[in-house]
């Protein structure tokens, strides 16, 4: 918190900024990466800052470096033609100037809705269409919804067809579209203790205890568990992001990943109405994962012995804003590690599989997503998002069914959709110079090798630049990506490396040339592998927010660099499609999607055969 004051302190006085200016985001400007795996302690290192800053009277957007160290702006530049992503703060302000709009008072009398204090209104980012009428705007497209009570869950009665186009610079209604007038749904979709009476009631207690304490130590950001070392961060825009992660082995500390982080999300929608439409989040680049989570100090997020870290990070005016508990650390019992019988000497061997999680929750609108990182004593690594919250919803006519959603109660409906995630890996396997082989599996021919036709074998094929690593799943073929160390062995002589197996995917519905598929084109491949660059962070580029498109991953592949055997950066995309169902109304329960990183020859045998087994009191 007392580096976030004097970064924004320093660059207020150095630049004589005016009361119009918004801090859109002050994170930490990352050291070097040669100055971070140098580093040794007590070596001396700058502290920097990096700031967005957007001006509302010249609607101007900037980036700073301020040396929190020597109190200094080390760098200053105007990025012209850019819209950073909507701030916490904006919305707010979006929906007050919403509901003092006279024409939006106006839609809302014709539809007999007269208490704007149970009306809610969400400023959805307006995408990039090439409509002139709004080039160089800063906007919004907000939709709304209404209340019955002030406790109410208001996205049951959508206000359909109206839409609140708004100038953010200036906080002020652009225009008001409105689309015909259709009755609100008439059926509460309500979920909490206050409206929910009747409870199951043949639930008994499930406590987890752990007598002792947690396995895992905490130094500052420095998380030790088991042989896993590792440490958090968090920024306004990524969330959580994980540094230098590492397994000890034999006593050696082994690198396998030095920066891994969600950089983009996009959340398309199937339907053509124009209410709907242009429905096309992009949460992380357009609003900010970190600026959206839960303090998860309320409800039950985690169990057992649970470490909590802070957010930090400031409004737009400059203050700093700490969300509590931002993260959550905590172990889980995870079943059957590993497990033989002796049928001859029956002789049982058993291990209690257990795993470190690490995990935030964000919740975007009526969205909630959760996304953790599991690591296992095995040396598997896991990522995993949960979906849950609500649906976003619309209204349709008495007796009308709609092509592109599903009904979910009386005359309300949610459209199809999809979301689309990101997960940038800085890969280190063993050290810095990796290259990444596709592998998949196939069926031998029959012949004098394979006279019973059973025999099958897996090929792995090399990746040597980006466009040859832009590859999607093919379940088929069992196939998954090798991360490789091509210059260190393990002692059967292959070479170490870890594989990303994939989990669920889809590729998007949405047309070629649709708005949405131009901006996240990311969203078209599940692999793309490019090679290191501090400059290349975010898969959509750095300000997605009413871009045209074309910018991050599609942009640097053009020059299809070598990637093999060199310092290169792993993208993951995962997809999910939601085919709306009425089990998901009013509140869904999660649905889950990830990937795997596992070892494959990296260690010399299972290195969790020196896991102890369970004390026999606890295993009756």
């Amino acid at each position: 918190a007392e580096e976030i004051t004097v970064a924004v302190a320093t660059v207020k006085q150095a630049k004589s900024l005016g009361d119009r200016i918004r801090f859109m985001s002050v994170a930490l400007q990352e050291p070097p990466k040669d100055c971070v795996l140098a580093y040794r302690p007590g070596d001396a290192i700058e502290r920097q800052a990096f700031l967005i800053i957007m001006d509302n009277e010249s609607a101007k957007t900037y980036e700073a470096i301020v040396s929190i160290s020597n109190r200094t702006v080390v760098s200053w530049q105007h990025i012209p033609d850019v819209q950073p992503g909507i701030a916490l703060d904006e919305f707010f302000d979006c929906e007050a100037a919403v509901k003092a709009s006279p024409e939006f008072q106006a839609a809302l009398l014709k539809r007999g809705i007269t208490d704007l204090d149970l009306v809610m209104v969400d400023p959805w980012s307006a995408g990039n269409y090439g409509g002139d009428d709004d080039r160089g705007l800063r906007l919004s497209r907000a939709l709304s919804w209404v209340r019955s009570s002030p406790t109410d869950n208001g996205y049951a009665r959508p206000i359909e067809g109206v839409i609140a186009v708004v100038d953010l610079h200036k906080m002020e209604v652009v225009r008001i579209e409105d689309y015909g007038v259709v009755p609100l749904p008439p059926q509460a979709g309500n979920y909490s203790p206050e409206f929910v009476k009747n409870y199951r009631q043949d639930l008994k207690p499930l406590e987890i205890v752990q007598p002792e304490g947690a396995s895992f130590q905490v130094n500052g950001h420095e998380i030790c568990w088991q042989k896993w070392k590792l440490r958090v961060g968090f920024t306004p825009r990524e969330g959580l992001v994980l540094h230098t992660v590492s397994y000890t082995d034999q006593g050696k500390e082994r690198p396998l990943i030095y920066r891994a982080s969600l950089v983009e999300m996009t959340v398309p929608y199937g339907d053509p109405n124009p209410t709907h439409c242009r429905k096309n989040a992009f949460d992380v680049g357009e609003y900010g994962l970190g600026t959206l989570t839960n303090s998860l100090k309320l409800g039950c997020d985690c169990l057992g012995e649970v470490h909590y870290f802070d957010g930090l990070l400031t409004d737009s005016r400059g203050n700093v804003a700490v969300i509590e508990n931002a993260i959550c650390l905590h172990e889980e019992d995870y079943g059957i590690l590993w497990k033989h019988v002796d049928w001859r000497t029956e002789q049982a061997e058993v291990r209690r599989s257990r795993r470190l999680v690490v995990s935030f929750i964000a919740t975007v609108g009526n969205y909630e997503y959760g996304y953790y990182w599991y690591f296992y004593q095995d040396g598997s690594i896991q990522y995993e998002i949960k979906l849950t919250g609500i649906m976003n919803t619309g209204a349709v006519m008495p007796g009308e069914k709609p092509q592109y959603g599903t009904i979910i109660a009386p005359q309300l409906y949610a459209p199809n959709h999809q979301h689309f995630f990101s997960v940038r890996l800085d890969m280190n396997v063993d050290g810095q110079n990796n290259s990444v082989y596709e592998v998949n599996t196939q069926a031998a021919p029959m012949g004098p090798e394979n006279p019973y036709g059973n025999a099958f074998y897996a090929t792995p094929t090399l990746l040597e630049t980006e466009l040859a690593a832009q590859r999607i799943v093919y379940p088929f073929a069992g196939r998954y990506w090798k991360i490789v160390n091509p210059n260190v062995t393990n002692q059967m002589g292959e070479p170490v490396a870890y594989k990303l197996v994939p989990g669920e995917n889809i590729l998007p519905f949405a047309h070629p040339e649709a708005s949405v598929t131009k901006r996240a084109a990311y969203m078209t491949k599940h692999l793309w592998v490019t090679p290191y660059n501090p400059k290349e962070s975010y898969a959509t580029g750095d300000y997605p927010n009413q871009h045209p498109g074309g910018a991050g991953l599609p942009e640097w592949t053009k020059a299809d660099r070598p990637i093999a055997n060199t310092d290169l950066v792993v993208w993951y995309t995962l997809g999910h499609l939601h085919i709306p169902r009425a089990e998901d109304w009013p509140v869904m329960p999660a649905s889950y999607l990830g990937f795997m990183l596992k070892p494959v020859n990296f260690f010399n045998e299972n290195p969790a055969n020196d896991v102890p087994a369970s004390t026999k009191h606890k295993c009756h």
